[in-house]
């Protein structure tokens, strides 16, 4: 049986480590408002949208419900 590929490199989930550890130490703030990050999916989201500006192996930003539904009518 054949293995398959990694989705996130190790780049990645070390970006997302980062961000959680800022998180729970309290210091992790958001995009341009700085308020600090309190929920772990959002720290999660913040690690990930780093290692893409640093071109590490993520797949790509999956679409919202609501243009999902647009797109079908």
């Amino acid at each position: 049986m054949a293995r398959k590929a990694r989705k996130y490199s190790k780049k990645a989930s070390a970006k997302v480590e980062r961000a959680m550890k800022k998180r729970k130490a309290g210091t992790l703030k958001s995009g341009r408002s700085g308020r600090k990050v309190k929920s772990r999916k959002q720290a999660i989201a913040i690690g990930l949208s780093e290692a893409r500006a640093a071109g590490a192996k993520v797949p790509k930003k999956r679409k919202t419900a609501k243009k999902k539904r647009k797109a079908k009518r």
